[in-house]
Formats: C-alpha cells, sequence, structure tokens
C-alpha cells in the first residue's frame, strides 16, 4: 500500500520542481540553472500486461547543458528488486524520450537511504554491463532547517528537510520554525505546503505535534487539514466535557451516600473521591461506600 510520506516524498518535486536543483547542489552535483520544466506522465507501462510506474518523472529543461529527464521514487524501505527496476526506468525512459535520465531516491531513515545510494552494476563481475547510480536525498545528508530565515530563503527546501526528518529529534524545531514563516506565505503556497507536510509526516510522533502545530498557530487557514483538525478539536472537546461531568456527578454520589449513613469523610478522603476521574473506579467506591464502617474503608485494595 502506497503511504502518506512515500506521496508526500516524491510529489513536492510536481509541486517544486525547481527543487531539484538546490536538493542536487547540497548533494555535491553541479546542473546548469533550470529554464523551464514539464510533468511527464508517470506510466511506464508497456503493451504487454506488465504494469510499471515511477513515482515522479519530469523533464527538466537547463540554461546551459540541455534537457534531462528526472525520475524521482520514495522509498521507504530496503527492497532488493527496486535496483533492477530503477535500471528498466532509466533504459525505458532513454528509448522512449531520448533524453538522458536522472534517478532520485528519496528516503526517510539513514539505513535505506544509505543502501538506495550503493552503486549497483549489472552483468558479468568482469566486465559489467552498466551501473546504475542513483542520487539520493534523505535524513542523512538533507539538512536540518529549524531558522525561519533559513525556511524563508527556500519554503521547498524546508519542506523537503521537515519529510525526510520526519524521525529526527529536531523534527520540533523544524516544525516550530515552518509555522514561524508560513503565517505570511500566502495562503496558494501555504496550503498545499501544510498538506505535504502532514502526508510526509504520516505516522511518525512528529504528525501529531504538526496538527497541534497547526491548529494553533496556523488555525486561520482553511484547508482539509485545518478543518479536520477543528472538528477534532471540538468533537474531543465535547467528550472531555462529558466525560468530566460524568465523573463529578458520580464523586457527589459517593459523598451523598456516605453523608446519607452518617459516616464521617476527612478532608483528605474528600479530595481522592472528588479528585477522581476513572468511572469505574467511582462506580466500585460507590457500591462500597452503601456498607463501608469508613470513608476510607471504600478504598481498600485500591
Amino acid at each position: 500500500m502506497v503511504s502518506s510520506p512515500h506521496e508526500a516524498m516524491h510529489r513536492i518535486f510536481q509541486e517544486h520542481p525547481e527543487l531539484f536543483s538546490r536538493v542536487s547542489e547540497v548533494l555535491g552535483v553541479g546542473f546548469a540553472p533550470l529554464a523551464s520544466f514539464t510533468v511527464l506522465p508517470n506510466d511506464l507501462t508497456e503493451t504487454q500486461p506488465l504494469e510499471r510506474r515511477v513515482d515522479t518523472l519530469l523533464r527538466l529543461d537547463t540554461e546551459g547543458d540541455g534537457s534531462f529527464l528526472l525520475a524521482v521514487e520514495a522509498q521507504g524501505r530496503k527492497d532488493p528488486d527496486k535496483p533492477a527496476s530503477w535500471a528498466y526506468y532509466a533504459s525505458y525512459l532513454l528509448a522512449k524520450y531520448r533524453l538522458q535520465p536522472m534517478l532520485l531516491v528519496v528516503c526517510q531513515d539513514r539505513a535505506t537511504a544509505e543502501w538506495a545510494a550503493r552503486p549497483v552494476r549489472f552483468g558479468p563481475p568482469q566486465w559489467p554491463l552498466l551501473t546504475l547510480c542513483p542520487l539520493v536525498a534523505g535524513p542523512h545528508n538533507m539538512p536540518l532547517i529549524t531558522d525561519p530565515a533559513e525556511v524563508r530563503k527556500d519554503l521547498a527546501l524546508a519542506t523537503l528537510s521537515a519529510i525526510t526528518h520526519a524521525a529526527s529529534p529536531d523534527i520540533g524545531a523544524i516544525l516550530k520554525a515552518m509555522t514561524r514563516v508560513l503565517p505570511d506565505t500566502p495562503a496558494e503556497l501555504a496550503n498545499p505546503i501544510i498538506e505535504l507536510i502532514a502526508q510526509g509526516l504520516g505516522k511518525h510522533p512528529s504528525a501529531e505535534l504538526w496538527r497541534k502545530l497547526v491548529a494553533v498557530d496556523l488555525s486561520f487557514y482553511k484547508s482539509p487539514l485545518s478543518e479536520e483538525l477543528r472538528a477534532e478539536g471540538r468533537a474531543e472537546g465535547r467528550a472531555e466535557g462529558r466525560a468530566q461531568g460524568e465523573a463529578r456527578r458520580a464523586a457527589e454520589d459517593v459523598l451523598a451516600v456516605l453523608a446519607e449513613r452518617g459516616v464521617g469523610v476527612s478532608e483528605e478522603a474528600r479530595e481522592r473521591i472528588t479528585g477522581c476521574g476513572d468511572p469505574e473506579t467511582l462506580s466500585r467506591w460507590l457500591r462500597r461506600a452503601v456498607t463501608s464502617p469508613s470513608a476510607d474503608a471504600i478504598f481498600t485494595e485500591e
């Protein structure tokens, strides 16, 4: 099943194709500045019933080095079958478009990234037919962008930084820096960024942090995510209010039974009863309050 981080790791290049220039620079590979780009169909299926799809495929036209194809693959784990698929993509794209192909693999964990970055040779060891050398972006080489000024300078790269560092201890600082910049960003640019980060964080604990930051720091944005968060917040608030009301009434019932029986209740016992928020515990205390010789006796075996 395709996960939301998988989608975010390559879809950001559809939204911001120019991001490849900055990523390749970070990775130490120089390309001429882009003059234009085209998002191409990602379906590499042949006439036979064999379906092959690259995650994102772009045609990038540079100012001085001509045009080339960029295939972006989001890789969530080591897969020994992938290098052969990537080699197929490269040869197919070269044959179909007559343009040189480039492969960028985006990962969220260092082990997968280091695996993907290893050159893979095809053919006999004494004379390899071809060698696959993808560019790889991951938490081991993408910058930790925690300065709002740096985020503002390159919002797309900062977004990829957040996605690739989803499990990093520094993710909180990255996300907080994003929320410092997004309020000043036009909504047509900011809203897709908010959604991409939410997708990219997937089920990592940082996803919940992002949801809270969006709900509080970016609450004025009208997007599917923000509306979902506000709806969840209202529902959680109502549920919490109901639970607190039920616990308060249950505590009052325990005290009322003890008072009706003339059983004295110390201040310590009263605080323990009224401070309990567990309905099951209060129900148990209520049953014991009917026969217990003292208020403290209802806590027996607690």
